[in-house]
């Protein structure tokens, strides 16, 4: 009864991180998919681990393996690793968890209730990350925050020069930026 409750647990909590919140706000189809399917195998494998004689530390070594086996695969953001980290929990707790069903759902609802605060798109709306090319070699530090600020439209709280191409002209910067108040109202 417990197995059959959890499962339904996970259905849903899966679907609210995937699709209610995840793609709600990226976006990103393939990663809906990635999530989902992550999360129902690792249910798969976490409720025949459960009934197997398997110690839970083979479950600890699933759980790194998937992990490390996503992260090699094309780029993805933290946001998108935080996501993955959260999709394989929820089917690990929900795989493992039928001795204790109280806990298991609180546990579920912590990790998809964290992800849903932390990514709310008005919580720390204001800071932007990105790198951006500039069509124009710039070497001077001061020069180039300027020119970002007045390109980006708020402060720039970090500039790191990726690159400067002389042959080209252009300039490669992975830069942080508070959007300007008046620019962040019109976003939201």
């Amino acid at each position: 009864m417990n197995t059959a409750l959890l499962l339904a647990v996970d259905a849903l909590a899966i679907l609210v991180l995937a699709y209610g919140l995840y793609y709600r706000r990226h976006r990103r189809r393939d990663l809906l998919v990635a999530f989902v399917g992550v999360n129902v195998g690792v249910l798969a494998v976490s409720l025949v681990l459960a009934d197997a004689t398997a110690s839970i530390g083979v479950g600890l070594g699933l759980f790194g393996v998937l992990s490390i086996i996503r992260l090699r695969s094309t780029e993805i953001s933290q946001r998108e690793v935080a996501y993955y980290f959260a999709s394989l929990a929820i089917g690990l707790v929900a795989g493992l968890g039928a001795a204790d069903l109280v806990l298991s759902g609180a546990l579920i609802a912590l990790v998809v209730g964290a992800l849903a605060i932390v990514d709310h798109p008005r919580l720390l709306a204001a800071g932007q990350h990105q790198q951006v090319r500039i069509d124009r070699a710039i070497v001077d530090r001061a020069e180039l925050v300027a020119h970002l600020e007045q390109l980006l439209g708020g402060r720039v709280r970090q500039a790191s020069v990726v690159e400067v191409d002389l042959v080209d002209d252009s300039t490669l910067v992975d830069v942080r930026w508070d959007v300007a108040p008046a620019r962040q109202a019109v976003a939201a």
